[in-house]
């Protein structure tokens, strides 16, 4: 059973996230980052590498965050433990970032945090809600 929990659940996180994530990237924040970081970053985005994170980065939120609220019934878990996965996150690559990587603009590590915060704590909340609604309507 908790291996098709599982499954269900990264199921329904994998396209909120990918929607919420690639319209930040995108569309909102993409200028911001250029701006920002544009003499870092690659021309070609290394797809194998981007799809490796986003695969891990949900199986996370699955599992250390939408299996204990489905187990506990808990969109208030879901929600603030979302929101703490998300900030301890992108704490590790952005605060890294500041540490080592010359002229890493501490403001991409603010908007980052705020970030990775917010939309793990929406596509957790999202995911919830749609897996309880699956679930009542059975």
């Amino acid at each position: 059973m908790h291996l098709r929990q599982f499954a269900k659940l990264y199921l329904i996180v994998l396209p909120v996230f990918f929607a919420i994530d690639l319209l930040w990237l995108g569309l909102l924040a993409k200028d911001f980052y250029d701006a920002q970081i544009g003499t870092l970053l690659k021309a070609d985005v290394n797809w194998t590498a981007a799809i490796a994170f986003y695969l891990v980065f949900i199986a996370g939120i699955v599992h250390f965050v939408l299996m204990p609220a489905v187990e506990k019934n808990s969109f208030k878990q879901a929600a603030l433990n979302g929101a703490a996965f998300g900030f301890v996150t992108y704490a590790t690559f952005d605060l890294t970032s500041l540490a080592l990587i010359r002229d890493w603009p501490l403001l991409i590590t603010v908007v980052d945090l705020a970030w990775g915060t917010v939309l793990t704590c929406s596509v957790s909340s999202i995911a919830f809600a749609l897996n309880r609604m699956g679930a009542k309507a059975r």
